[in-house]
């Protein structure tokens, strides 16, 4: 059987299953099992399977996100214990920037008593959260206004945000894949968290699992793109090993 016609059975039989062995390949396709592994290799390689120990898995699609006050009440433990261990790298005096998203703003709350805190956002939530705190100065980005997020995106948000730096960046995302990297499903928001990728020393990713392993629509980065990635304990050890074998700094809280 020619590699083409391999490849295109063993992605038939991991859509139908989810899940295929090399063994199980090895009886079905009649070729050697260093063959199977070396096609697995190549297909994770092309997106099309994740490749696991004995043999690959079907990359996980990620469906549109939900409005961040229905996503509020997801995880909510989770992204407390998050929130105040992305909180616990801010020290006074800091320059932050917070993105949107529902993780992100737990962040936020547990940033009221940080002192001579500079918080650059493009997040109403963000806003509506710190607004009254004296020892919080507040720099609000403008644009077009996503209501599903409450979040301002678009190219006039990207030119403001061109205009600042930040000691550390925190920002939620939709999809964290080794291989396809952080995706979003919303190109005008994606186009500006690509701006924000860059505005700071410090990237962190905070995310609970149910990111890990997703694959949305629009590419935003490679993982590379962030330094640290702040999860729960629930996500899975070879996703965890596989995004630090990459050089991504993986907390578990």
């Amino acid at each position: 059987m020619l590699k083409s016609a391999r490849h295109s059975r063993i992605r038939q039989l991991v859509e139908a299953q989810g899940q295929v062995s090399v063994s199980e390949l090895n009886q079905l396709l009649e070729v050697s099992d260093a063959t199977i592994r070396r096609d697995l290799e190549e297909m994770a390689q092309r997106g099309w399977v994740r490749r696991t120990h004995g043999g690959a898995v079907a990359v996980e699609r990620a469906t549109k996100e939900p409005p961040i006050v229905q996503r509020a009440a997801e995880h909510q433990d989770e992204k407390q214990r998050i929130g105040r261990e992305a909180a616990s790298l801010v020290t006074p005096g800091d320059t932050i920037f917070l993105g949107s998203g529902s993780t992100v703003h737990a962040v936020a709350e547990n940033l009221h008593d940080v002192p001579d805190l500079t918080v650059i956002t493009n997040a109403l939530n963000v806003v509506n959260e710190l607004a009254g705190d004296d020892n919080i100065e507040l720099i609000v980005i403008g644009g077009m206004f996503r209501k599903s997020e409450k979040s301002m995106v678009s190219h006039i948000a990207e030119q403001a945000i061109r205009e600042f730096r930040a000691d550390r960046v925190f920002m939620g995302m939709r999809g964290i894949d080794p291989i396809h990297g952080f995706t979003n499903d919303y190109l005008p928001e994606a186009r500006t968290d690509r701006t924000i990728l860059k505005m700071a020393p410090q990237i962190v990713i905070v995310a609970d699992r149910s990111k890990l392993g997703l694959v949305s629509t629009v590419y935003l980065a490679p993982v590379t793109a962030a330094h640290l990635l702040i999860t729960d304990t629930g996500a899975p050890r070879a996703m965890v090993e596989e995004l630090e074998s990459l050089g991504l700094e993986v907390r578990l809280v």
